[in-house]
């Protein structure tokens, strides 16, 4: 969805424009920064490529990326909730700290701690 905001923010008065008719509150929001807002999204959509990868091969640089990336989904959250979108907060603090719960939890990080190499003498 980021890779898909970012195209249609970067090249708009294509087709893809129109799935902003799924969110037209937010396009009105990210229209006026424009390309911009498009380059953060491409970055964004880069970052969640990069903990995808991580998070496959079970890298501990990928656990503590989609760590960072969900906690910064819980903080977006909690603004929406604080600034009377309340029910959109609610949902996606909800979601996401159930997801930061999860990733917490002790037999997820052992599944991503550093492997040790067994080195022979």
């Amino acid at each position: 969805m980021a890779l898909l905001a970012a195209t249609t923010l970067l090249f708009s008065g294509t087709p893809l424009d129109r799935v902003w008719s799924l969110n037209p509150r937010a396009y009105r929001e990210l229209a006026p920064f424009g390309k911009m807002a498009g380059v953060g999204f491409a970055l964004l959509a880069a970052t969640l490529a990069l903990a995808a990868v991580g998070w496959f091969r079970r890298r501990s640089w990928g656990w503590r990326l989609a760590v960072a990336l969900i906690a910064g989904q819980v903080l977006g959250n909690s603004v929406n909730f604080f600034q009377g979108r309340v029910a959109e907060g609610a949902v996606g603090i909800t979601i996401a700290g159930a997801i930061l719960v999860y990733l917490l939890r002790k037999p997820i990080r052992i599944l991503f701690a550093p492997r040790t190499k067994n080195i022979r003498t």
